[in-house]
């Protein structure tokens, strides 16, 4: 995880917890993640950020939330960590962009084969939740990618068989914190890096990219409290996924 990302997520967590106390920041509304920072810390500033009644999409059928029916959304800030996938490095750099005006987060339920899709839009500056859409995981634009992770994480014999002959390894080095070392590790030595995948429930936040029919995944785990992260990049070959590169 870059200098750069780490201070970006350590400002929104400041100003998270100032929406704690009941105020918008100024400025949390330039960037998508400042801004949703907030709004799943404080009821208050969720209920206003809402536009109501809220339309709620999913198998054909449309209804809607009014206000009183709202029950406050905490989305991923009681885990330690959420998760983002990208197709490349410079779809990674749209969390910093402040010209995006479109987001979905998504919340993923990897046992239920489901995806809640919450749209967010930007207008006169302010971010709003405009609607909720409920769609099967196979109608998600990543469902491929999604398929095979699901299996990734749970059975270790064939993630096992989907890790490259030779994974480029980047990563803090044990013997001094402030250093860096790189190069490759084998199928043999994953055990020892591999990190702990979320198996159940995952987050995905789209700042607008497309995913269709992308052969290359970046799979990132963002630590909430500590600002650490993971990458792991994925890449398709003959139909197969393969796990490429581990940063961490």
């Amino acid at each position: 995880m870059d200098a750069e990302t780490d201070s970006l997520l350590a400002d929104s967590l400041a100003k998270a917890e100032e929406a704690a106390a009941g105020v918008m920041p100024m400025g949390a509304d330039e960037l998508f993640d400042d801004f949703f920072f907030n709004f799943a810390s404080n009821r208050k500033l969720q209920l206003e950020r809402i536009s109501f009644p809220l339309k709620v999409q999913g198998e054909g059928k449309q209804r809607v939330i009014n206000r009183s029916q709202w029950k406050m959304d905490v989305f991923f800030m009681q885990q330690d960590y959420y998760t983002l996938i990208f197709d490349s490095e410079q779809q990674m750099d749209l969390v910093k962009d402040t010209t995006v005006s479109e987001t979905v987060v998504e919340k993923i339920d990897l046992q239920k084969n489901m995806v809640r899709q919450y749209l967010f839009s930007r207008a006169s500056g302010r971010w709003m939740m405009m609607s909720i859409n409920d769609q099967t995981l196979q109608r998600n634009d990543n469902a491929p990618f999604l398929s095979f992770y699901q299996h990734f994480v749970s059975d270790s014999v064939f993630q096992q068989q989907c890790l490259a002959d030779q994974m480029v390894f980047s990563g803090p080095d044990p013997d001094d914190d402030f250093q860096q070392i790189e190069g490759v590790i084998t199928p043999d030595q994953w055990g020892a890096f591999a990190p702990e995948f979320p198996q159940n429930l995952i987050y995905n936040i789209v700042y607008g990219q497309q995913h269709a029919a992308a052969t290359r995944k970046i799979l990132v785990l963002r630590g909430i409290a500590n600002g650490l992260g993971v990458e792991v990049t994925f890449k398709q070959h003959r139909g197969r996924w393969k796990l490429t590169k581990l940063a961490m």
